[in-house]
């Protein structure tokens, strides 16, 4: 049905008429007028369960109170959405979740972005007047990426509703009953041992500090305060469309160059940036799919493998599907493979003395520097260190810099110039658009007329089409969403069943909704809103590249001709590529 046929329902808020799409929930009609109503277990992403009760309502001229998250709006209803008994209502929810939730809200991760926080301070409550009711629950820090800190959890069940019905894994789920209710992976088992793919959207999602990236900023402090250490730092597309919201930056407002500034200011030696290397991964992989597609070497479909979130649901999932992996690394993996070799190398420095620091917009991203030993490519530890960009806004403010009035600033060379098709790497479709646009000069020989692939963009969850690179089609998917991911999957797994071709041959796959754009690292508070404004971001970087495609960009061109010889040589092979392996879904 088109938008203009969407059947309109007529009510009142507050006395004020609206008109909202029926379907809608009270909190959709209330903001068309400007009203905002406290939510804490609902989220837009999510299903509506209305579990908090801090969203009621009255129905006008009745005395049943509604919850506005999950009641949807009817003809010539009247709703009061605030007054005094409201008031008080919401206030006494406020303080019965206070009762049994620590108030350590300054050595809190969630210090300042806390969603309870910010209602406890809005309503004024000074006082706790019912027992408090603690429960000393231990923290769970057995993963490389996120902490549980179930002590302050407030039972609103947006984590769990993310992990199972988001993304399809299935880590966390409610545990006991009543006042014993935890949330946990099954068996109660550490969050290392559940199927967890430390994507973060349980993080992301979490109002309070229950759920939170693992906080490594202080070794970068220690790292550039130490004069044996040249700290080499690279940053993901993502981050620059996302780091100004965390300096009250309208969403989307590209940043880069104050980044590469901030970063000096802080300390890094060199400032080099991953748009680089997916420019890098662009010829790897696309060379790795022409080759599959016209010689038979290799499976068909063939899975992008930039996500490490991604990666690992396959390999406890999907691992039969291993050999439908590209086998290129991803875009931070092969940045610092490059850095600690090839920059090493020109630069005259020893590879044991460089540190290298990755900014991200992903928590998974810290597994995947140490997932296994072909992160150790250069001989070192190929990352040291990344930081999501929650993190590096922290550091940002902790050290004085003025970050909407400094003054922007290039990359170094020889590994920080960019094509446009690097940057869109950041979000749903970007992987694939710029693999399209590689893949036809690769093919053809010629450039491909229009570098703009409107086919694959866009934010339905599993898309699929059919690209004409002169005469060759090629079929294509993606998705974005784990829980999404299974469609496609299966829909491989039926064909090879009946002995049929595969419907597609070339498949982008990312963790998050959107993403890396929404990645568990990204600012707090992300909406599809917010998700299509950073990603509007990264295509209008994109749009004013001098380059636009992958193969293009001059420092791409160079780092072959010197040192990798071609794409798919043999020390490319070494250094960009990797193997995957089937993994457990819980460790035992």
């Amino acid at each position: 049905m088109r938008r203009n046929q969407l059947s309109i329902v007529h009510m009142k808020v507050n006395g004020m008429p609206v008109e909202v799409e029926a379907g809608s929930n009270i909190l959709a009609a209330a903001k068309k007028v400007n009203v905002n109503i406290p939510t804490l277990c609902y989220h837009p992403d999510l299903p509506a369960w209305a579990a908090c009760g801090l969203c009621v309502v009255k129905q006008e001229n009745s005395p049943k109170l509604l919850r506005a998250c999950a009641t949807p709006v009817q003809e010539n209803l009247s709703i009061i959405t605030h007054d005094a008994e409201l008031y008080q209502i919401r206030k006494t929810v406020l303080e019965l979740i206070l009762s049994s939730h620590p108030s350590t809200c300054l050595t809190c991760g969630r210090n300042g972005t806390c969603e309870l926080q910010r209602f406890a301070a809005e309503f004024g409550i000074r006082e706790q007047p019912y027992e408090v009711r603690l429960v000393d629950l231990p923290k769970d820090t057995s993963t490389t990426s996120i902490v549980l800190d179930p002590s302050k959890c407030i039972k609103c069940g947006r984590c769990v509703q993310v992990c199972q019905n988001m993304q399809g894994v299935y880590a966390l789920e409610f545990i006991g009953r009543g006042d014993q209710t935890v949330i946990s992976p099954a068996a109660s088992l550490p969050l290392n041992d559940s199927p967890c793919i430390k994507c973060g959207q349980c993080s992301a999602h979490c109002p309070v500090g229950a759920i939170f990236e693992k906080d490594e900023t202080q070794s970068f402090v220690k790292a550039v305060s130490d004069p044996d250490k040249h700290v080499v730092v690279q940053v993901a597309p993502a981050v620059r469309v996302a780091l100004g919201e965390a300096f009250n930056l309208p969403a989307g407002t590209i940043t880069t160059n104050k980044i590469y500034s901030a970063l000096r200011r802080l300390g890094a030696d060199k400032v080099f940036d991953t748009n680089f290397s997916a420019d890098l991964t662009i010829m790897e992989e696309g060379t790795e799919l022409v080759r599959r597609l016209t010689t038979g070497s290799g499976a068909i479909p063939q899975i992008t493998s930039c996500c490490p979130a991604w990666t690992d649901y396959m390999e406890k999932y999907y691992p039969d599907m291993i050999p439908n992996f590209s086998t290129a690394k991803s875009p931070m993996m092969m940045q610092g493979a490059v850095t600690k070799t090839y920059y090493a190398e020109k630069a005259q420095i020893d590879p044991a003395k460089i540190y290298s620091v990755a900014i991200m917009p992903c928590t998974a991203k810290k597994f995947e520097k140490s997932r296994d030993d072909n992160m150790r490519s250069s001989g070192f530890a190929d990352v040291d260190l990344v930081l999501t960009t929650r993190e590096f806004a922290r550091l940002i403010k902790a050290s004085g810099i003025d970050f909407l009035e400094i003054e922007g600033e290039e990359a170094d060379s020889p590994i920080g110039m960019y094509a446009g098709a690097g940057t869109i790497f950041g979000n749903t479709g970007g992987v694939m658009e710029a693999a399209i646009r590689t893949a036809y000069h690769l093919i053809t020989g010629e450039e491909l007329p229009n570098v703009n692939v409107e086919a694959v963009r866009g934010m339905e969850g599993v898309r699929s089409g059919e690209v004409d690179i002169k005469g060759t089609k090629v079929k294509v998917a993606i998705a974005h969403g784990m829980a999404n991911v299974a469609t496609i999957l299966e829909e491989i797994r039926e064909a090879r069943v009946m002995g049929k071709e595969p419907p597609y041959q070339f498949i982008e796959v990312m963790a998050c909704r959107g993403g890396c754009v929404a990645g568990g690292g990204q600012p707090y508070s992300t909406t599809d809103d917010i998700r299509n404004k950073r990603i509007a971001g990264l295509y209008s970087d994109d749009e004013r590249s001098t380059y636009r495609c992958s193969h293009q960009n001059p420092e791409i061109i160079q780092i072959y001709d010197e040192f990798l010889g071609e794409p798919l040589s043999e020390k490319a092979h070494h250094l960009l590529h990797t193997t995957y392996q089937e993994r457990k879904i819980y460790k035992h």
